[in-house]
């Protein structure tokens, strides 16, 4: 079973991080917010009802998959 990635506001966060807004189905939101969290502190509302909060370190790391060199 895997982690739950994707939260709503007022769930509460799992990890401290730094968590940003993205669209439901993963894609980026031109101008998101970003906020900073400790585990257990509740999520804020996004800006609009299409969106959830994601871990912004999951969003910058590569796919190990994509991250080999073919040279």
């Amino acid at each position: 079973m895997g982690e739950i990635s994707q939260f709503k506001g007022g769930e509460k966060a799992p990890n401290n991080g730094i968590y940003i807004e993205v669209g439901e189905t993963g894609s980026n939101v031109e101008d998101p917010q970003q906020v900073s969290m400790k585990a257990g502190e509740k999520f804020p509302g996004t800006k609009n009802n299409d969106r959830v909060w994601k871990n912004k370190r999951s969003q910058s790391h590569p796919s190990p998959r994509n991250s080999r060199s073919t040279n």
